[in-house]
This record gives structure tokens, sequence and C-alpha cells, in this order.
């Protein structure tokens, strides 16, 4: 009994002996990686030198690293996070050279590349490049590199947004990613800005790759009106784009024209100066129907869910292949596109297959996004219920056999016909007609 005492106290012993070097060498470990992370000098009495990028998609050297923009974000270290796009096999190892003024010397930070997990099997996915910044050094700008060595001057330089922390100048801004494909769809285009006008959209961004002559007169108009920014969005001229969202579907470079990465870019662009982004497409309309507008919604949603920063809304289908003669207004016929008024019926939930959701999120709360989900956020989600909003979403149908008598009659947009039809009138008026 004795030597069994013995046997139990030397194993309890080993235990916590291999307990404690475990933990030590984790620790150890760790505090080596977060060593390696810390920025170090490699050149003083450098110039920040090297050519300022100005192009929305800046590709690197190796042709498999793609940056789009980098912010501060102090939200747990400070660092630089920049938003990029990269091969999730072939880039390894990047490294980010601060310049630090006034007195010129030059840190390399070693990144921790952070590619998003929503790449739905295609090579190249958005991804987060972080690097820890130097201390007592405020850099505007970073160069983004493969190597720890070399020439600073060969080097694209890249301005560090978000640098200051500023009032928000609005309260919503709506993200759209992106327009392709010659968009022409010019009437539902108007009819979705002037509806999140009506809401409470003060800015629209809209990453472009391409649209139709007429649509260019539109966005013209907007852009001058104040409420659309375009960021060019030239993505096929760097990659093979597919346009839809799975590798298995289309076998290219990256799914749906980069969208996610668009999306993310689109939350960081807009951290410091809007209270909430909203994420959905053109022809989706996030409608309240126990509220007037987006304001008095998010503050009840707010009040009922403290600390959540993501709010997911049902996502509902108006086929255009079924239209009601109301609101058949002569003078819109010669537009191209779908006038929404007209669609007001929408398929029933289908057994067992769940909504897709679209979003508004608080930007500060948000650390990586996809299209129908937030991936990384400090706090929790909230699915909105359908008796509260819904996403109006004016498309082909997908359950096509259906017979009209299946469809739900729902008219919530005609609560807003008259004010909706006012201002696209101006628009096109002082556009199209």
């Amino acid at each position: 009994r004795m030597l069994c005492g013995r046997k139990k106290s030397y194993f309890a012993a080993a235990a916590a002996c291999i307990i404690t070097l475990t933990s030590m060498v984790t620790v150890s470990y760790l505090r080596l990686q977060r060593l390696s992370h810390q920025p170090k000098v490699i050149q003083e009495g450098s110039k920040c030198r090297g050519e300022i990028a100005n192009s929305t998609i800046t590709p690197l050297k190796d042709n498999k690293t793609f940056i789009i923009s980098p912010y501060f974000d102090d939200r747990e270290n400070k660092v630089t996070r920049v938003v990029g796009i990269v091969h999730h096999e072939d880039v390894k190892q990047l490294y980010c050279w601060f310049c630090c003024q006034p007195n010129g010397k030059i840190y390399v930070s070693n990144a921790e590349i952070d590619v998003h997990s929503d790449r739905f099997g295609f090579p190249y996915g958005a991804a987060d490049i972080v690097c820890l910044e130097p201390e007592n050094c405020d850099p505007t700008h970073v160069s983004i590199h493969p190597f720890a060595h070399g020439n600073i001057d060969q080097l694209p330089r890249f301005e560090i947004k978000n640098r200051k922390a500023e009032p928000f100048s609005v309260d919503f801004t709506v993200c759209i990613s992106a327009m392709f494909g010659n968009y022409n769809n010019v009437l539902q285009f108007i009819q979705s800005l002037e509806m999140y006008k009506i809401l409470g959209a003060q800015k629209v961004v809209i990453y472009k790759n391409n649209c139709s002559h007429l649509m260019e007169k539109v966005l013209k108009f907007y852009i001058e009106e104040g409420t659309v920014e375009i960021i060019p969005w030239p993505i096929n001229s760097h990659l093979k784009v597919s346009s839809k969202w799975h590798f298995m579907m289309d076998a290219k470079d990256i799914g749906y024209y980069g969208q996610i990465t668009a999306l993310n870019d689109c939350i960081y662009r807009n951290m410091q100066r809007s209270k909430f982004v909203v994420l959905n497409d053109a022809d989706e309309i996030i409608l309240p129907l126990k509220h007037p507008n987006w304001k008095t919604m998010m503050s009840s949603l707010q009040e009922q869910n403290p600390g959540t920063g993501i709010f997911l809304f049902e996502n509902h289908i108006f086929p255009e292949t079924f239209s009601t003669h109301m609101f058949n207004i002569s003078s819109w016929n010669t537009v191209p596109g779908v006038n929404i008024l007209q669609h007001v019926h929408r398929e029933p939930d289908r057994k067992d297959v769940i909504n897709p959701r679209k979003m508004i999120v608080d930007p500060q709360k948000v650390i990586q996004t996809s299209v129908h989900s937030v991936l990384r956020a400090y706090g929790g989600s909230v699915n909105v219920p359908m008796d509260v909003a819904l996403i109006y979403h004016c498309r082909k149908p997908l359950q096509r056999d259906l017979p009209r008598e299946s469809l739900v009659r729902d008219t919530t947009l005609w609560r807003y016909n008259s004010s909706l039809i006012m201002n696209v009138n101006k628009v096109l008026s002082q556009t199209i007609l």
C-alpha cells in the first residue's frame, strides 16, 4: 500500500513537472513568435522613397499577391491591416516595410497572412496581411514585400487609411460589390438607390468593374449629387475571374469578381465615417416592416440586442416574371431594367431550405466578413425576425414552376410609392429622359 502511495505521488509529481515544462515551452514559443513579429530596424537615416500606389488593385512582383489597401487597426494591438488577395498556397511569407518620419528609420515587420475561410474552392481568396507597427512611430505609408531585405526605392508605397479617429459623417453607407457584366438594369438601380436614400442611406459605395454607357450617365449624376462613391475594380486585368460563387461551377482564379475582398475593403474604408454599413446587392432592399426607416429600426434592434454589431436579414425573392398592372408608368417603359413597383408577389419559403441573409453591421465590430455572414467579429450577431424586416429581392425566379396563386402578395414596398415615383422621375429627367 505504501509502495502504491509512493507510486501515485511520483506520478503526480512527474505529471505536474510535465505540465509546468509544457506551459513554459509554450509561453517561450509564443513569446518568440511575438518577438519574430516585432518590427526590426533595417535601415537608418533613409528617405521614405518608392512610388505611391494609386490603383485600387496593385499586384506585387510575385503576381500572387494583390494589395487593395492598408488600414490602421488598434482595436487589439497597434497594427496595420492590409486588405488583399493572395494565392492561398503559394504566398507563404510577406513583410511590412514601415518608414518612420522624421528620423527616417525603416522598420520591417513580419506579416501574419490570414486567408479568409470563405474561398469556396478558388485558389485566390480575400486575405488580411497584418503587421505590428513600430513603437513611437505613426507610419503614414507601408510597403509590402516577400523579403525582409532589399531596396525600398523599388517598392510601391501604400497610404495607411483610418489613421485618425473622426466623428461619423453619415449614419448608413450601402456597399455594392461588384458591378460587372456591362450592367444595364438602369431603372431598378435608380429605384434601389432612391429607396436606400428614403430609408436613410447617405452614401452608396460601388465597386465597379464595368457597366453600360447609359448606366455611366446615371452614376455620374449620383457622383455629382454626392450620394455615390465609385471604387474602380479592374480585377479581371489581374486574375481569371468567375461570375459564379463556387470553383466547382467555374474553375477560375477567384469567385464572383472578388466580391468578398471588396466587401471587406468597404467595411474598413467606412469604419471611421459611417455608423452602420449595409451589405447588399443593387437588386436588394432591406425593407423595414415595423418601422418607417433604417434609423428607427436599428435603434430598436440595438436596444433589444445590446452589444450586438451584426444584424442579418432574410432574403426573399420577388420574381420579375410576375407583375401587377399597377404603377405602369409610361415614361419608365423606355428605360432598360425592371420596375420594382410592379413586382409585389414573393416566393413562399421552401421546405428544408434556409434563406440566405444580408447584413447591416457596425463596422467597428467587424474583423472579417463573407457575403451572407460575418466570419470574425467583436460581440454577437442576430437574425432579425421576418416580421421586423425582410430583403426585397427582385430578380429571376428561383422556384420557376410556381403558379401565381402559390406566391405571397406583399405590398410593403408600396408604402413608399409616392416618394419613390417622384424621386425616380427627378433622376430620369436629369439623366435619360
